[in-house]
């Protein structure tokens, strides 16, 4: 198995946006913290969200849970540092949070040009599990070295919502959101004792393989196992053998392509969406492959 980190690095300078290019070189030289808060500060607004494309097929102006993802997703790169925005972000997610403490798939946008239509046409007066659980889970990674954000009323009530969707839930889910929800489960396992035996219940509903179509999606898009069970040594392993996540890791890794970077397998909305997930994707693949211990 092998990777060029030295490939990846060029792909990204031609290519990324500079957020991936500064999480690229905190987590894999010698970057600065500084920086990459830097960097997301580009996305926010003055509410304490973020938007402005930080989620590339969103591209709205407005603050957005989806633009909240991807801002924890940096906030847990700096681990152990800490992002003072983390919790600010967390207030922000508090004030958009629905009644029953879920998050709506996409607030109200007025500015929807380049925007997918399914971020457009969500309801802001719906909970979605599949956002909800996936917001929670990257936030929950970040608890691990902010003890400000573990101990937010906002996170509490996310999780609660969360695990009480999975409790009620009697049919398979769709694709992503079901993976988003073993994420979740395995994300909140350590301060929720309960998470990993809901994980146990949905194993059902994952194939023996791993692979689920996304419904709607690209002919070649799917949730794969190391959708539902990125990390290791958490109970989403459960659902999947060892060979299984080995021979993952490996057509991950394969996945590098000859300019660099990493493909994805689903569509764009715009020519700025195609060229952004591509350097996210990239930076997400070698966080994985070096949290798996192959970097």
């Amino acid at each position: 198995m092998s990777v060029d980190l030295s490939a990846a690095a060029d792909f990204l300078a031609g290519a990324a946006r500079v957020l991936d290019r500064r999480r690229f070189d905190l987590l894999f030289g010698d970057g600065d913290p500084a920086a990459v808060l830097a960097a997301v500060d580009g996305y926010r607004n003055r509410d304490g969200g973020y938007g402005w494309g930080l989620e590339p097929d969103l591209r709205s102006r407005t603050s957005q849970p989806g633009g909240a993802l991807h801002a924890l997703e940096a906030f847990a790169d700096l681990a152990p540092e800490i992002a003072p925005r983390a919790v600010e972000l967390c207030d922000w997610l508090a004030t958009v949070s629905l009644p029953d403490g879920g998050l709506p798939f996409a607030l109200p946008l007025s500015d929807a040009a380049a925007v997918a239509p399914f971020w457009a046409s969500a309801d802001a007066a719906q909970s979605s599990l599949q956002l909800t659980a996936v917001v929670a889970a990257t936030a929950h990674r970040v608890t691990e070295h902010d003890a400000a954000v573990a101990a937010h009323p906002w996170l509490a009530r996310a999780t609660e919502h969360c695990l009480a969707a999975v409790r009620g839930l009697d049919v398979p889910p769709p694709a992503m959101e079901l993976a988003f929800t073993v994420q979740f489960l395995d994300a909140a396992a350590p301060r929720y004792p309960e998470a990993a035996q809901l994980v146990a219940g949905l194993r059902p509903f994952v194939p023996d393989d791993g692979l689920l179509h996304v419904t709607g999606g690209a002919e070649g898009e799917f949730m794969r196992p190391l959708d539902f069970a990125p990390l290791p040594g958490g109970p989403a392993r459960t659902l999947f053998g060892t060979a299984l996540i080995e021979a993952e890791l490996q057509r991950l890794a394969e996945g590098q392509q000859p300019d660099g970077g990493w493909a994805v397998d689903f569509s764009s909305y715009s020519p700025a969406a195609s060229l952004e997930w591509r350097g996210h994707r990239t930076v997400q693949a070698l966080v994985l492959l070096r949290a798996n211990g192959l970097l």
